[in-house]
């Protein structure tokens, strides 16, 4: 089950995919920002060329957990998604995402000035995999001292 992630901003929108096991993320490159309504119908498109299942969009709160401007924003985008597609969208907490996602690129060695648009896919390749992470279940194993 591919599941698509949302990484959705005022100049760009991040996208990333899973894998079909539902494991592993990887970015997509971003979107430009445009009117909701035509950018909900583009990722329709999208989510539909690579059979996705599910849409997980990333909901930025404020460091103490409440919901600002951003959060109103994109709470407003996923009623649109919603209303384009029969998929069910899931609103995520993705604070930090971003953050992570620089420093993921620095590590690599690439400069985050120049990839400012690779930023917001791995922010979305970032809040995906949590997401997917989340969702294993890992048997344990037995305890060979036992």
């Amino acid at each position: 089950m591919r599941i698509f992630a949302i990484d959705y901003g005022s100049t760009r929108i991040g996208l990333a995919l899973s894998d079909p096991t539902g494991t592993l993320a990887r970015p997509l490159p971003f979107l430009p920002a445009k009117p909701d309504a035509k950018l909900a119908r583009e990722i329709v498109d999208l989510a539909r060329q690579h059979d996705v299942h599910l849409f997980v969009l990333g909901l930025p709160r404020n460091m103490d957990g409440t919901s600002g401007e951003a959060a109103t924003k994109v709470q407003a985008f996923a009623a649109i998604l919603r209303a384009a597609t029969p998929l069910p969208v899931k609103l995520i907490d993705e604070r930090l995402s971003t953050v992570q996602a620089s420093r993921q690129l620095q590590e690599s060695g690439k400069n985050t000035r120049k990839q400012r648009g690779q930023i917001d896919s791995e922010a979305a390749c970032v809040l995906l995999q949590g997401h997917l992470d989340s969702q294993q279940s890992f048997p344990l194993l037995p305890d060979p001292d036992a």
